[in-house]
């Protein structure tokens, strides 16, 4: 049951304060028991409690608490009506006592497990099920109707695709967990339920296939979590920020998404999941750098397209990452690489420049900064508008007041639209932070300070670890099998097995196809 797996963790999650509280055990009066519960949860008009009496036990009353609004309507109807019918029915069997009856015949609705603690009895009640105490009991039932209000499955708005499935994660935990489970019906499925967070108490999830996933990473993902101490968990990057190798990198070490396909192809490849509740946005681990220009469309296309296509996502990270730096290098030290005529003309352009072109970069790619930044916090309606108006504006504004250059104009521009090819958000801003540096090294020492640059960052990437894995994997180290899916793609066909040092090697069959050899089209049907 979910609850008795998040319910056995209490006393380590519930921190330094919960610790000096002294646990209360549930005593076989029923008033005492009810005061007790409604000063654990500190009163509330949400709070409901109904009491009710039954035929077969005329001098025993029973209470049922729930919180309004965090439980599921339809279920707390159905249940109430049962209880109500059945308290005015005679019982047919005798029972040892009320709660027993109760606990056995009476109610239909959800799982009910017992509870002897008037703790365990409030936090049931703040995850959403709803609470039956007995008058002369030293136990209450406990009946999981979590519920309310929620949004529905939508498609993802972060990471859109052409061909391929519409439906995205939710709010919701156990609606995420459901929407893996229709993808993946395997028994090997795992899901483990955590709790973190001394007040939110936030629910998590960590999904893996068991046999597939690595037992050293599976391992290593619980430990890290159940280390956190918090007081809230509101966003899956919280997490993040707590269990990732690495503190002081630009680079994502952990990826996330909004697709339960995206999460599904990365259970079975080995990888574990983490849900967090409260968040569509799922995290991914252990990750490698070239999972962050891969997307899901990848895999529904045809392999020659997602082939093209994942090498104009590297083609633009680079752009974005060295085309203003590389400009600003060449048009201050390197002027003979042009050829004459472009270097005339751009001679001509920033003639009335007064700026040198590191400064000249630095203005255009602040003021584009912020008009991106403006743009996403807009409202939708007017927020593309002020950005492109903006955009249009202000460089043709600039350029005609002699601050900036037309090619400089032409060059940030480029490099901003190349930012926006990258399928993961995180790896696109990377690029941009790495963009400033490179452009005062460029400034300072031309090309030879952008090599110099670019030879510390792949030192720095070679050096990162995503749970252990090499975050260049299959480059460095180099498995040639697992160069099928990187920055290309061959056929469905082709890629027999699953990759090497993301999934476990004790697995004797780690084939994705039983055959993996191509249908002949030549050959006729039986």
């Amino acid at each position: 049951m979910m609850f008795k797996k998040q319910t056995a963790g209490n006393d380590k999650q519930a921190g330094d304060d919960q610790k000096q509280h002294v646990e209360q055990l549930l005593v076989p009066d029923l008033e005492q028991n009810m005061e007790r519960l409604e000063r654990f949860l500190g009163g509330g008009a949400d709070i409901v409690c109904r009491t009710l009496t039954h035929r077969s036990f005329p001098n025993q009353r029973y209470a049922l608490f729930y919180i309004d609004g965090i439980v599921d309507g339809t279920a707390i109807g159905t249940m109430l009506l049962g209880l109500l019918e059945d308290a005015n029915s005679q019982a047919t069997e005798e029972t040892d006592s009320l709660y027993t009856h109760l606990m056995e015949r009476s109610i239909a609705v959800g799982k009910i497990f017992p509870a002897t603690a008037v703790e365990e009895v409030g936090y049931a009640m703040l995850e959403g099920s709803s609470v039956i105490l007995v008058d002369g009991s030293l136990r209450a039932i406990i009946i999981d109707t979590t519920g309310g209000e929620s949004r529905s499955v939508e498609e993802p708005t972060s990471q859109t695709v052409v061909r391929g499935p519409k439906e995205g994660f939710t709010e919701n935990l156990r609606t995420n967990t459901a929407l893996v489970r229709r993808i993946i019906k395997s028994p090997k499925l795992r899901v483990d339920y955590k709790i973190v967070g001394r007040e939110t108490r936030t629910n998590i999830a960590v999904i893996y296939l068991q046999g597939i996933a690595q037992d050293d990473v599976v391992k290593e993902v619980h430990r890290r979590i159940e280390q956190i101490e918090i007081d809230a968990i509101l966003e899956s990057g919280y997490i993040e920020e707590f269990i990732q190798d690495k503190a002081f990198t630009p680079f994502p070490l952990i990826q996330n998404t909004e697709r339960p396909d995206t999460a599904c192809a990365s259970i079975l490849e080995g990888q574990v999941v983490i849900m967090v509740s409260g968040t569509p946005f799922v995290l991914i681990t252990p990750v490698t750098f070239v999972k962050f220009f891969q997307s899901s469309e990848d895999y529904y296309q045809r392999y020659d397209i997602s082939t093209f296509l994942r090498l104009i996502r590297m083609t633009s990270f680079f752009i974005s990452m060295l085309l203003p730096s590389l400009y600003i290098a060449i048009t201050t030290f390197h002027q003979e690489m042009l050829p004459t005529s472009l270097l005339i003309s751009l001679a001509a352009q920033r003639e009335g420049v007064p700026f040198p072109a590191l400064v000249e970069a630095f203005l255009m790619e602040i003021t584009f900064e912020i008009l991106r930044e403006a743009g996403v916090r807009m409202p939708r309606i007017i927020g593309p508008a002020i950005s492109i108006v903006g955009a249009l504006v202000l460089g043709q504004a600039a350029v005609q007041a002699g601050l900036v250059s037309a090619a400089m104009v032409i060059v940030v521009s480029f490099t901003a639209i190349a930012s926006f090819v990258i399928p993961a958000v995180n790896m696109g801003i990377a690029a941009r932070l790495i963009r400033f540096v490179l452009m005062i090294l460029a400034g300072s020492f031309g090309l030879f300070g952008i090599m110099s640059g670019l030879m510390v960052l792949l030192a720095h990437l070679c050096g990162l670890r995503s749970f252990g894995k090499p975050y260049l994997l299959p480059f460095s180290p180099l498995i040639v099998s697992n160069l099928k899916d990187t920055f290309i793609r061959v056929p469905w066909w082709a890629m027999r097995k699953r990759p090497i040092g993301m999934s476990s090697h004790q697995v004797p069959n780690q084939n994705r196809i039983g055959g993996g050899k191509r249908p002949d089209p030549d050959q006729e049907g039986a």
